[in-house]
């Protein structure tokens, strides 16, 4: 099986997000064949390099999303006019509530979730199928001219986003865009869009290969989106966070205009991603929510947990007897959204009931965000928990020590987590919780705040909070520091659990059964042939899905005995002729399958 492995601003960059899972994706299917298409976010990302690349990744491809793109391309009159009708009817559906904005009414949202096969209902499956034409109509005309970079930075596409925000029935806070508003949006959509302008989409290309697995939603998508569109490959959608709502908590400091605009975008082209998608796999339920809430359709849904390496952490997790008793551990990367301050405010309630705890606090900060973050807990800490002696003619040390892994005493993080007996959690803004998943691996008894997919990871193996709530913090810290026999009982069943649930032979596993699930239900694209040209028998499996329906429900009150004048089967069956293959391949690609 030969995939394209769509990436945006991750694999094979050193730098990229969810490298580590695509690499390790790649590398435990090796029986499989995988062309890397990335798409990368910065001229940094690309200066650090690629990753190793196994010996299965036989082509990778990159486009960046960075850099200002002139193509030097003067499009003619009927070009012109082609793109100012498609861009203007994208700009019409976004000045339309998208799937999913804030600023519809929980009823309305309520009828989406429930409409079939995950397409709204109403009007707005009319701007459904607005956007998808219009997103379909600019690759086709990017595809005969040879790409729209600059159509898309042109006065002709601010002036459509104007036409659009100024028509009657467009949304309140598209309204109010001012010109300052409206270029910041093309900008964004331009390089929003700029998959659209890429020469992948023939057929040694994307056209080639079997199954496109994009390991990200939004722009990271798109390729796979137009890879359906022009060569019916299938798609497969892996999401470990929702780019929606990335983009709801990425945009803080823009005006109204600009964020209903381009979460428009993001919702229309979520909605468009997940009705195009043969399965999608979310990483967890909360991200699976999400979706469902943008339109997914719960029948494709298949939830697969990111796959973690257990090794580094067995050792940890078969010796829990070496933690300190008295020692709370948080480890993780130091940022405002990992709510240090309150974990600071519980642990001086913890000192109160438990005087000779510890807490170690493990991790870099992030950005120079987190290092003033990180300062600024230090010298919290500083104040709280004045430094203590044993004895008079003893030196003081403070109970609370920020430290990194690296060094002699804490080599790894497998080391910080044995290092105490109960992990802490204290987050308010999580994904999926690897830190979490870490400290079950090393058989830990668990504090976490009920963020994110916390719950779902430890299910009934630690316990919850609260997040910014001291207090119950506090108290569910001391609950265990005064009982090691439970906390060894709920150690014992969270390492159970990571190991059933959230390894890395369970991820590929759970992807080598989807990819054969998806191909088992794709029409046939190809014919197959041997070395000589001719065709290879049984080259396609038995089990290739043959497109159309037999019967539909006219059919169906036939046989109950209702009117007799119905369909029997698709149009290609009842015309009488063959069916063909719809792409040739060449014989030496023939040879190598």
């Amino acid at each position: 099986m030969r995939i394209g492995l769509l990436t945006e601003g991750g694999y094979p960059y050193v730098s990229g997000e969810a490298g580590l899972w695509c690499d390790r994706l790649v590398r435990g299917l090796e029986h499989h064949e995988f062309d890397v298409y990335a798409l990368s976010r910065s001229e940094r990302e690309e200066d650090g390099g690629w990753v190793p690349l196994p010996p299965q990744v036989g082509r990778v491809r990159t486009a960046p999303l960075w850099e200002t793109v002139d193509d030097g391309i003067v499009h003619g009159r009927r070009a012109r006019r082609r793109f100012a009708e498609c861009y203007g009817e994208l700009a019409t559906a976004l000045c339309a509530a998208a799937p999913g904005d804030p600023a519809k009414s929980s009823e309305a949202r309520s009828s989406e979730a429930r409409s079939s096969e995950g397409e709204p209902e109403g009007q707005s499956a009319l701007e459904a199928d607005r956007f998808a034409s219009a997103l379909y109509g600019l690759a086709e005309l990017a595809r005969d001219e040879g790409g729209l970079p600059t159509a898309l930075r042109s006065e002709t596409a601010v002036r459509a986003l104007e036409r659009a925000c100024r028509a009657p029935g467009a949304h309140r806070s598209a309204r109010e865009a001012r010109v300052p508003d409206l270029l910041a949006v093309a900008a964004r959509l331009e390089r929003a869009l700029r998959p659209l302008s890429l020469d992948w989409y023939e057929d040694d290309d994307l056209g080639s290969v079997d199954l496109c697995h994009a390991a990200s939603g939004g722009t990271g998508a798109l390729p796979g989106l137009l890879a359906r569109h022009f060569c019916d490959v299938p798609l497969l959608v892996t999401e470990y966070g929702v780019r929606l709502r990335t983009h709801y908590l990425t945009e803080p400091d823009s005006s109204p205009a600009i964020r209903s605009l381009l979460a428009a975008f993001h919702g229309r082209l979520a909605a468009e991603t997940y009705r195009r998608a043969a399965v999608i796999t979310p990483g967890n339920t909360h991200t699976r929510r999400w979706q469902e809430r943008c339109g997914a359709d719960r029948a494709k849904l298949r939830t697969v947990h990111p796959g973690m390496d257990a090794a580094p952490f067995a050792e940890a997790g078969e010796s829990p007897e070496c933690a300190d008793p008295q020692t709370l551990v948080w480890v993780g990367r130091v940022e405002p959204a990992k709510d240090l301050v309150s974990l600071l405010h519980a642990f001086a309630e913890v000192r109160r009931a438990e005087p000779g705890s510890r807490l170690r606090i493990v991790g870099a900060p992030f950005g120079p965000e987190g290092v003033a973050y990180l300062a600024h807990c230090k010298g919290l800490a500083a104040q709280l928990f004045p430094d203590e002696a044993d004895g008079p003619h003893a030196v003081g040390r403070n109970p609370v020590s920020f430290e990194e892994t690296g060094g002699p005493e804490l080599p790894s993080r497998a080391d910080a987590y044995a290092s105490g007996a109960l992990v802490v959690l204290s987050s308010v803004v999580e994904g999926f919780p690897t830190g979490l998943v870490e400290a079950m691996f090393c058989g830990r008894a668990t504090v976490s705040t009920d963020v994110g997919a916390v719950v779902e990871a430890i299910g009934g193996t630690g316990l919850v909070v609260p997040p910014r709530n001291p207090r119950a913090l506090a108290e569910a810290c001391v609950a265990l520091l005064r009982d090691p026999e439970r906390r060894e009982r709920l150690g014992a069943a969270a390492r159970a659990r990571a190991l059933e649930l959230f390894t890395v032979e369970q991820n590929i596993t759970a992807f080598h059964g989807i990819y054969l699930e998806i191909l088992s239900r794709t029409p046939v694209r190809r014919v197959v042939l041997d070395g000589a040209g001719e065709p290879l028998p049984f080259g396609v499996p038995a089990e290739a899905h043959v497109p159309g329906r037999w019967s539909d429900a006219t059919a169906r009150a036939a046989a109950r005995g209702g009117p007799v004048a119905v369909r029997t089967g698709p149009g290609w069956a009842t015309g009488g002729g063959p069916v063909r293959a719809t792409t040739a391949v060449s014989a030496a690609e023939g040879a190598s399958r």
